[in-house]
């Protein structure tokens, strides 16, 4: 993998000193959208409601993480002058509505919204979520790929991270379907670790994966089947990874990272296990900032520290050109000066 000048910085922007990724999301919409509309009795939350919400957890959350995650629907308008600039800015591109047809989930770009409009906003990273089963129509698939192939490519030409977000999801028909940003129930590890191994093929041009668990959240229990599963996680992904909470309890989140750092996971992009119990209070704004400054901070620290204790540095994957993943001052670009670039 080729580690280009804005790729390594961006990089080094959502990471800590050491190279350990401690990183906040504020980009969730049906997760928030969903509870602030069913607590006020109407069909759609209010802009200003969901924004209010984003900017607090800005406001709260961001001195104990490297970086956060926002979207361009509420975040990055009502919280990018909150955001301090001594974080990582990563901005979502992906539309959090999706096509459900019978052979499986296709993604989008959010309407008017590009790897180049995010780069224009000082971006740090782009983050995209693609939904994807192994086991999905041909065409589904198909289509999945060529999405991801197209961002890749994107941000390969604009020289900015590309930070990959899988989730498997059940069909229509299974026992459990949902549409909800939540953990499958159910899910096959088989199915989590394909999907891995597929998108970690340079042809997709991921730099950083964004995971979820390869066993269900309450199955991570410490035992070495399921550290096993990491591992293999982990050497399939061949580059930094990351882990996600896809709704997970705090607990639980809290067992998961335990595997994911002994596996390699250089930190974490999380966002309901740190805020979600705190976000139960609405609406009650005076509450919610209470809980996010009191729990979701300590849970916060506490994840952070055991990111500090066991999680492995970025840069110490060696996937990247240049010696331990470092940007080797000898490439094309320093030798013959960007303005000629």
């Amino acid at each position: 993998m080729e580690l280009t000048p804005g790729k390594l910085w961006g990089m080094r922007r959502m990471a800590d000193a050491r190279g350990v990724f401690k990183m906040t999301a504020v980009d969730q919409r049906p997760p928030i959208k969903g509870p602030i509309a069913k607590a006020l009795g109407v069909d759609e939350a209010p802009w200003d409601e969901v924004a209010r919400f984003k900017r607090l957890l800005i406001e709260t959350l961001q001195d104990d993480s490297t970086a956060l995650l926002l979207d361009p629907h509420y975040a990055l308008p009502a919280g990018i002058d909150a955001l301090s600039p001594h974080k990582g800015l990563i901005v979502t591109l992906e539309d959090s509505l999706f096509t459900e047809t019978p052979g499986g989930r296709l993604s989008a770009s959010i309407d008017d919204w590009s790897v180049n409009k995010i780069k224009r906003v000082g971006g740090d990273a782009v983050k995209v979520l693609a939904w994807y089963r192994p086991d999905a129509a041909a065409e589904i698939r198909t289509a999945q790929q060529d999405y991801v192939k197209r961002i890749g490519e994107a941000c390969a030409a604009a020289d900015i991270p590309f930070l990959f977000e899988l989730l498997v999801y059940p069909f229509p028909d299974d026992a459990h379907h949902s549409r909800g940003y939540v953990e499958m129930k159910g899910k096959k590890t088989d199915h989590v670790l394909a999907s891995v191994e597929e998108f970690a093929k340079a042809d997709y041009g991921v730099d950083v994966f964004k995971l979820e668990s390869p066993v269900n959240a309450d199955d991570a229990d410490g035992s070495a089947d399921v550290q096993a599963a990491f591992d293999e996680m982990g050497r399939l992904a061949g580059r930094p990874w990351v882990m996600l909470s896809a709704g997970a309890g705090k607990a639980a989140f809290r067992r998961i990272l335990e595997h994911a750092f002994k596996a390699g996971a250089s930190g974490f992009l999380a966002g309901r296990a740190i805020w979600l119990d705190a976000f139960a209070r609405y609406p009650d704004w005076d509450a919610i900032r209470a809980a996010l400054e009191g729990e979701g901070r300590a849970y916060l620290a506490d994840i952070a520290a055991l990111a500090d204790a066991t999680a492995q540095p970025w840069s110490d994957h060696g996937c990247f050109d240049g010696a331990g993943g470092r940007f080797a001052p000898a490439d094309a670009g320093f030798r013959h000066g960007y303005a000629e670039m």
